[in-house]
């Protein structure tokens, strides 16, 4: 069953949450960001501190997270 993509309020489609379940999906900022209850600056500070996982850049403005990746960040915050 896949779930409809849904618009954001910059008019962005964004990707239902049971996508970080996936083993190889690359998840944008605002799934990462809803997932982890951070916010976007948070998640930067993160990965440049080296305490967040390290993006994918797909090219200049197109940044995304591997889900296997933000799962275990997640699994250790509440370890």
């Amino acid at each position: 069953m896949n779930a409809p993509l849904t618009q954001d309020n910059h008019g962005k489609s964004s990707q239902p949450l049971h996508v970080l379940q996936l083993q190889d999906a690359l998840l944008k900022m605002q799934t990462v960001t809803q997932a982890a209850g951070i916010s976007p600056a948070t998640v930067y500070r993160g990965v440049a501190a080296g305490t967040f996982p390290q993006p994918v850049r797909m090219g200049k403005r197109c940044t995304r997270w591997r889900a296997a990746d933000v799962r275990a960040w997640i699994q250790a915050q509440v370890a």
